[in-house]
C-alpha cells in the first residue's frame, strides 16, 4: 500500500464493511487460533487470490474469509484493528457495516457478533478519536423473508445499531424485493440505506429511494447514466457514498482516471469517498482519497467538500456535525 502523499483531513467514513477489514495476517492468525482450515497455504497465496473479475468473484473470496470469525474476541479483534487503520487515515466518525446474515448462517449466534463489535466501539472515541457505530445489512442473495425476521432482533443492540442497508450480489437482486423489511426497519426508528448503481441499473437506486425510503445510497455510480435521477440526487441532496479503489478492483469503471466521482461533483452531488473493503481492495479511507484525486486532479477546496460532505451525510446530531466540519475547516489548507 502506497503511503499517504498528504495529510488526511477529518473525515467521516459511511461506507466500509468490517468483514471486509480483514486482512489476510489477522485471517491466518485467527484461523490458526480458531483451527479453521484455509485453502490457500500461506500468504503469498492469499494475496494473489486478490485479483477479482467482478463482484461475484470478491465475494466468494470475501464469505470464505468469514469462517475464522467465530467467537466475541475473533470480532473485537477485527475491529480494534479497523479502528487503528482508521484513525490514521484520519477518520472521527465511522458508521460501519456489519453481515450477520454471513455468520449466524453458519452457526455464529448474533450475540456473539455485536458482543465483539460492541466491546471495541464502545470506547473507540478515548481510545482512537472516532465514534462508531454499526449498519445491519441484508444479504441481498438471501430469502428477504431472513431481513424481515432480523430486524425485530435488533432491538436490544439500538446502542450500537444505528440502521439497516443492503448489500451482496447486486445483480437480478432489485432494492423492492425487500420492502417490507426495509418498512419494519422504519418503523422500529433504524435509518436506512442500500446498496445500488454499483453493478446494477439506476433503476435499483430508483426503487432505493421510492420503495426502500432510503436516506443514503451506497456507491450510485450507474446513476450518472440516468439525467432524472441525477436531478433528483442533486435536488435533495441524496448521499452516495462512493468507494473509487473498489470500483476500479471489481472492474465497474477501468482506472481511477476513468471514475466518475468528479462528474458526480461537478454534476452537484452530494459524495464522498469511502473504502468499502479496504483489505481486499488496496486501501484505507485516505488511500481512496489520495489515490482518486491524483488520477482526477482534484484540488485542495474539492477535497475539503469530500470531507464535508461525509460529516453532512452522516447520521451523527446536528451539533456533532457542526463539530467535525469546524475540524474540517481548521485543518483544511
Amino acid at each position: 500500500m502506497t503511503p499517504p502523499q498528504s495529510p488526511p483531513l477529518p473525515t467521516a467514513e459511511l461506507h466500509v464493511h468490517i468483514e471486509g477489514t480483514l486482512e489476510p495476517e489477522l485471517a491466518f492468525a485467527l484461523a490458526g487460533r480458531n483451527r479453521t482450515p484455509l485453502r490457500h497455504a500461506d500468504l503469498d497465496e492469499l494475496r494473489r487470490a486478490y485479483a477479482f473479475a467482478d463482484l461475484q468473484s470478491f465475494l466468494h473470496l470475501y464469505y470464505e474469509l468469514t469462517a475464522v470469525l467465530q467467537t466475541p474476541q475473533d470480532f473485537t479483534d477485527l475491529a480494534e484493528a479497523y479502528l487503528v487503520r482508521a484513525a490514521a487515515q484520519g477518520v472521527r466518525h465511522a458508521e460501519v457495516f456489519v453481515d450477520p446474515q454471513a455468520h449466524t448462517g453458519r452457526g455464529v449466534p448474533l450475540e456473539v457478533v455485536f458482543e465483539g463489535l460492541g466491546a471495541a466501539f464502545a470506547t473507540a472515541e478515548q481510545r482512537h478519536g472516532l465514534s462508531a457505530s454499526l449498519i445491519v445489512c441484508f444479504l441481498r442473495d438471501r430469502d428477504p423473508a431472513e431481513a424481515e425476521a432480523l430486524v425485530p432482533r435488533l432491538r436490544p443492540y439500538r446502542d450500537l445499531v444505528i440502521g439497516v442497508g443492503l448489500d451482496s450480489a447486486e445483480v437480478g437482486h432489485p432494492p423492492e424485493l425487500f420492502e417490507r423489511a426495509y418498512a419494519l426497519a422504519a418503523d422500529e426508528g433504524l435509518h436506512r440505506v442500500a446498496h445500488a448503481g454499483e453493478e446494477g441499473p439506476p433503476a435499483y437506486v430508483w426503487s432505493a429511494l421510492d420503495i426502500l425510503g432510503v436516506e443514503r445510497v451506497d456507491h450510485g455510480i450507474r446513476s450518472l447514466e440516468d439525467p432524472a435521477l441525477v436531478a433528483r440526487l442533486r435536488d435533495q441532496q441524496v448521499p452516495l457514498t462512493v468507494c473509487p479503489l473498489s470500483n476500479v478492483a471489481l472492474r465497474c469503471v477501468p482506472d481511477l482516471a476513468a471514475h466518475p466521482l468528479r462528474r458526480m461533483l461537478d454534476a452537484g452531488l452530494l459524495a464522498t469517498v469511502n473504502s468499502d473493503d479496504p483489505a481486499y481492495f488496496g486501501g484505507y479511507l485516505h488511500d481512496n482519497t489520495e489515490s482518486v484525486a491524483g488520477a482526477l486532479g482534484l484540488h485542495a477546496g474539492e477535497r475539503r467538500r469530500l470531507a464535508e460532505n461525509s460529516f453532512r451525510a452522516s447520521f451523527l446530531p446536528a451539533a456533532d456535525k457542526e463539530r467535525h466540519l469546524a475540524a474540517v475547516a481548521a485543518a483544511a489548507p
